[in-house]
């Protein structure tokens, strides 16, 4: 009896079932689900397991950066080896490594056994994302229903993060830290089979060679920028730091040298002459560089300086994730039907909105104050989220799907990095402690003017990006790249 064939490759001329096409996306946003949950509900768990480590602050946020340095370090090299091998298979890979992880997080018997466990977690979740995101783009290849998927997709987002910081806490004083990693084990083996029995396999219609060395040097690049980021806050630009942001520099030239020498390339840079996945790709890193610096920083204020509970703190940022989740499915729809370009505007201009906002001189706390401008931020984001997937692999050859939603992965983790470093470069210029409020305030209002300025460049980038211009040059390299495939 002859064996099933080498490949299995979806070739659908419109949209799926509609019961199957929406249980798929179920799978898939699940994924998205568990790695936002995980790092979010982590957040308020850390005292708790410094306290149990007898650990260094420092320590006990490794156990955030590593899996962060793994995540972004894997997406696109994760993305890439899907559209060649199968998607279903290395995103249910993923899913057993990310099990598998958090199980063992869950069992660690010291630090340095969880931050190694954090790292195999990472390395499963960098499997997940953009590999289900392909899956979608796959699975909706009608443009209207491709942009409606990708909005739910977006608001998962939404929904994973207002959800840690409450169930974190809630999980941290019922039981304890490591109750936040055994609650996605059952959710990682149910979306392990139901991926198998309901996603279908598919890859890129050409097989392409593996290019190890870019992937090699792609990891490094991450790697050495995502490590440089997180530790310059704590260390500055002493000479170590200062040689990883040197190395990356280096690597990145060798990278783009050696990637216009392949035929076929792991990242084709031809998709960067393409306006409106440039533009998507920058603002991809800025809108989550407010996110992550708007998180912690806000983390900071509302538990040292009002001292609200975990929890409580974890109820005060609901209306910020609540909107972020409720808009990008409508921004999803918006975009299906007028395109990126009045979402990308209302995203950055809300952003902007609450910053300025802010860096007005005020009596506080002003909860109101404060409630209008979280309100503003999720507003904002949610209808940037769905935007920034949607430019991102709209007229991208399928081929190359996984690689495209990679590399939008990749801005989203470094972007939130960034916000991290940044945010928490200002705290650690102005203040010892936290409880110093009146340093704290200022670098308060210094963050929030950087939040608005990134919600101005949003806002620039968005206008130019997706211009009438600029989508015409999108179209033109759309058309060589599809006339260089074929000959």
């Amino acid at each position: 009896m002859a064996g099933p064939p080498r490949q299995h490759v979806i070739r659908q001329a419109g949209q799926p079932p509609r019961a199957r096409g929406l249980l798929v996306l179920a799978i898939c946003c699940s994924s998205i689900f568990i790695v936002g949950l995980d790092t979010s509900a982590l957040n308020v768990a850390l005292p708790s397991i410094q306290q149990d480590f007898n650990a260094s602050i420092q320590g006990a946020q490794w156990t955030l950066a590593s899996y962060m340095l793994v995540l972004a370090s894997f997406l696109i090299v994760s993305a890439s080896i899907g559209d060649r091998i199968g998607r279903r298979r290395v995103f249910q890979v993923g899913l057993a490594v990310f099990a598998l992880g958090s199980l063992l997080c869950a069992l660690a018997p010291n630090l340095g056994w969880l931050i190694a466990f954090r790292i195999l977690q990472g390395l499963g979740g960098s499997m997940l994302n953009p590999v289900a995101l392909s899956i979608i783009t796959n699975t909706f290849t009608e443009p209207r229903a491709r942009a409606k998927a990708i909005g739910f997709w977006g608001a998962t987002v939404g929904v994973s993060i207002a959800a840690g910081p409450i169930l974190g806490g809630t999980l941290v004083q019922a039981f304890s830290w490591r109750a936040i990693f055994l609650i996605n084990v059952p959710i990682a083996i149910a979306a392990y089979v139901l991926a198998g029995r309901y996603i279908r396999e598919s890859m890129a219609a050409k097989r392409r060679r593996l290019d190890l060395f870019a992937q090699v040097l792609l990891v490094v690049l991450v790697g050495s920028l995502t490590y440089g980021i997180i530790e310059l806050p704590m260390r500055g630009m002493s000479p170590a730091i200062l040689g990883f942001f040197l190395g990356a520099a280096v690597v990145f030239v060798v990278l783009v040298w050696w990637e216009l020498r392949r035929r076929e390339p792991l990242i084709d840079l031809r998709f960067f002459r393409s306006p409106p996945f440039s533009g998507a790709t920058a603002i991809a890193l800025l809108a989550y560089t407010a996110q992550g610096g708007f998180l912690l920083l806000n983390t900071f204020y509302l538990q040292d300086v009002l001292a609200f509970s975990p929890v409580a703190a974890g109820l005060a940022i609901l209306p910020m994730a609540t909107l972020l989740a409720v808009f990008s499915p409508i921004s999803g729809r918006v975009v299906a039907r007028y395109g990126p370009r009045p979402s990308l505007l209302i995203g950055g201009l809300s952003v902007l909105v609450a910053g300025v906002i802010t860096v007005i001189p005020h009596e506080d706390p002003h909860y109101f104050r404060l409630f209008f401008m979280y309100c503003l931020i999720g507003f904002g984001l949610g209808w940037t989220n769905a935007a920034i997937t949607n430019t991102a692999v709209a007229g991208m050859p399928n081929r190359q799907a996984g690689v495209a939603a990679g590399i939008a992965s990749t801005m989203r983790q470094l972007g939130q990095t960034l916000g991290v470093a940044i945010i928490g470069s200002i705290i650690a210029g102005q203040v010892v402690e936290v409880a110093q409020t009146p340093a704290f305030m200022r670098a308060y209002h210094i963050s929030w003017a950087v939040i608005g300025a990134i919600g101005l460049a949003n806002l620039v980038i968005g206008l130019v990006s997706t211009s009438p211009r600029a989508m015409r040059a999108a179209e033109v390299n759309t058309e060589r790249m599809g006339a260089a495939a074929r000959d």
